[in-house]
């Protein structure tokens, strides 16, 4: 940033002679040597045209998929063109953090509304818009179930390896003492929850739907956790809500997931949003910032940074959370894709992924793909095959199509949603039967 700084040389030379030194070396002298960085050797520059040149080159090795039936944490849903031209707007664009919040009274709707759409998707009582994304959610989640003699949370192994490292991340951190509870079946091994808990634990997390796609007996593991004491926090799939039972429903004390799906495209890993939600009780324990709604002293309806108890910089020695931004625009994103969609729109995008998932795992297995759970399963489901993985998605590849995820040397998760067609999913089921009968 040296060529960017809004100041000449001369200037620097006043302003440390200003503080009582005469160089820049002297202003750091208290830094160790052996930690100076004494020179980049970068290239030498080139131009604008020579940059853009060089950045095209770059991203033409990029390989962009038309058909995709990968999941996975990331999914590609058909996004309305009104979410773009809304939040595309220069005013939405350059908003971040409302500062000064009084003046904010926009960004704070959008917020509120947001915040009040993930509560009806939930059944939640609150919820906030502060989270990067959904592992940073499901961590921060555990953070707020942490007592003093409940220091033990519990992980099924049936989450999302990647949640799964970003919660054994912040336990590390935090010295929270961390379990993962062995799946059986697709789906976690109740028997062996049941025998985990005890009077040490905080809390048990689980993915629902799963990681492989399949439904967990939501209920009965909220009962478990809450007969030993401990929080019960679910992690979701927000286009599966419009049609499963709530977290509310289930029992669950706290409610997260990843806010990719409403209206937020693939790219390359973000931006995204982790929402959270959660009872009335565990309110105050919520990272970041929560928006509500008042009236002015004129009597007009007004909105208000309600609570941020937790922020860092509020109260910065009893904060178990360093959350203090605002995930305002992919938030905004997220209320505009659901306003947009409907419930009725958001039900039938549900129902199309669930219906067309399904269709591709019947032409799968006539294919020779066999399914290897048998449990009911939401929009991804676990193939296994005596074909490598690689081998039928790099025949799948050939063709343009993305496949589902390898998971093992012969296991794939596969993934469909409402913008696969009846006619791709023909296509891919065929070049898999090749592959399998070759």
């Amino acid at each position: 940033m040296g060529s960017f700084l809004p100041n000449t040389k001369q200037e620097q030379q006043e302003m440390l002679k200003e503080i009582g030194f005469d160089s820049m070396d002297a202003l750091f002298a208290h830094i160790p040597e052996k930690v100076k960085l004494k020179e980049l050797n970068l290239p030498s520059g080139i131009s604008e045209m020579e940059a853009m040149d060089a950045l095209e080159t770059i991203a033409d090795k990029n390989r962009v998929f038309k058909h995709i039936f990968r999941g996975a944490g990331a999914y590609d849903h058909y996004i309305p063109a009104i979410v773009g031209s809304v939040v595309g707007k220069e005013e939405f664009v350059t908003a971040y953090t409302p500062y000064q919040a009084e003046i904010s009274q926009g960004i704070l709707q959008s917020i509120f509304e947001y915040q009040t759409m993930i509560c009806e998707l939930t059944g939640m009582d609150v919820s906030n818009a502060s989270v990067y994304d959904g592992a940073t959610a499901a961590a921060e989640a555990m953070a707020m179930c942490k007592e003093r003699k409940r220091d033990t949370v519990y992980v099924s192994a049936t989450t999302n390896p990647q949640v799964i490292s970003v919660i054994r991340t912040y336990c590390y951190g935090s010295n929270t003492k961390m379990e993962i509870v062995p799946e059986k079946d697709g789906v976690t091994d109740q028997d062996v929850l049941k025998s985990m808990l005890n009077d040490t634990s905080a809390c048990f997390y689980v993915q629902q739907p799963n990681y492989y796609g399949n439904f967990e007996d939501a209920d009965t593991l909220g009962a478990i956790t809450h007969e030993a004491g401990a929080k019960y926090v679910m992690g979701c799939n927000p286009i599966a809500l419009a049609i499963m039972k709530t977290p509310a429903e289930c029992g669950a004390d706290v409610a997260v997931g990843e806010g990719q799906p409403l209206g937020m495209g693939l790219a390359f890993g973000g931006p995204y949003l982790g929402f959270m939600a959660a009872t009335s009780k565990m309110m105050r324990k919520l990272p970041g910032r929560i928006v509500g709604e008042t009236v002015d002293r004129e009597g007009k309806r007004a909105y208000v940074l309600t609570l941020q108890a937790r922020e860092q910089h509020i109260r910065r020695e009893k904060a178990s959370s360093n959350i203090c931004s605002n995930q305002a625009l992919c938030a905004l994103t997220a209320g505009v894709y659901l306003s947009a969609m409907g419930a009725d729109g958001l039900t039938q995008a549900a129902n199309l992924c669930f219906s067309k998932s399904h269709y591709l795992q019947t032409e799968l297995e006539k294919a020779g793909l066999a399914r290897k759970h048998t449990g009911a399963f939401f929009h991804e489901f676990v193939t296994v095959s005596k074909v490598k993985a690689e081998k039928i998605l790099a025949a799948l590849e050939e063709k343009g199509i993305l496949g589902g995820l390898p998971i093992g040397e012969y296991e794939i998760l596969w993934c469909a949603t409402e913008k696969n067609t009846r006619a791709e999913i023909d296509l891919a089921a065929s070049i898999v039967k090749e592959v399998c009968e070759a």
